[in-house]
């Protein structure tokens, strides 16, 4: 599974799952462009790997932000040839206890994100009848979960899109598909954990629901991730690769 001389912009590649996609595709052979709010994080995934990986800020809600990322990348590179649409947040509540402003935030970063980042990676794609686009969903978006109302809905319509683009843009040569991981060891699952009365029981908590008996971890995402880039996987799209340690076959 290599991806030498690909042009890759992964997004939230500052920390947990992004950072991970990132190291992973530079070391089969990509340029990556890791791309993330908090532009210092962004340097820290870059500085893992300078030769390979350069650092950009973005806020994926932001029409402009957004543009100007791809636009970066088509001037400096000429291409793109993988997108992968990593940047999400969560919300821990139930539908009654989210506020309006939460809602709309968490849809704004998971699924306007996921559209506008699309929206302006693919026509370069299409010029060239030749792209991959990978999506982080979750298991959220195929089950309920307590406490996770919006971003449940938000990972759903990452799920539904990433058929849609799929079945559009198959006969341009353009694969897309979606990876949904159960709870992965990321620093988001910390802050929540962190979060909680007693930490250690949140966390055994988390992990007891996962018949492994453990997290997820970021690389094995990226492991994935690399194979939906790379031409091993010539004839998958319109998928959904589930990553959760046996949670959704209880």
């Amino acid at each position: 599974m290599e991806l030498h001389d690909r042009i890759a912009v992964v997004t939230g590649a500052g920390s947990g799952i992004g950072q991970a996609i990132a190291e992973r595709f530079a070391q089969a052979g990509a340029t990556v462009v890791a791309a993330d709010l908090d532009p210092a994080a962004a340097e820290a995934t870059a500085s893992r790997a300078p030769d390979r990986i350069v650092p950009h800020q973005v806020d994926v809600r932001e029409e402009s932000s957004v543009r100007a990322l791809m636009t970066v990348t088509l001037d400096r590179f000429g291409r793109i040839d993988i997108l992968v649409n990593n940047a999400g947040i969560g919300t821990t509540k139930d539908l009654v206890e989210t506020d309006l402003e939460e809602w709309e935030n968490v849809f704004a970063v998971n699924v306007r994100g996921v559209f506008l980042c699309c929206k302006y990676a693919l026509p370069s794609m299409l010029e060239r009848r030749s792209g991959v686009i990978v999506n982080i969903g979750s298991v959220a978006g195929l089950i309920g979960i307590p406490k996770r109302a919006a971003y449940c809905a938000s990972k759903g319509a990452v799920v539904t899109l990433t058929k849609q683009i799929a079945i559009a843009y198959v006969r341009h040569g353009i694969r897309c598909n979606c990876i949904c991981p159960g709870t992965v060891d990321s620093p988001w699952v910390e802050r929540l954990v962190a979060q909680e009365p007693d930490p250690v029981a949140a966390r055994r908590a988390l992990e007891a629901r996962q018949p492994m008996g453990r997290l997820v971890k970021p690389e094995e995402v990226a492991a994935a991730a690399l194979y939906l880039a790379s031409d091993e996987a010539a004839a998958v799209t319109g998928s959904v690769f589930v990553i959760d340690g046996g949670w959704l076959a209880q």
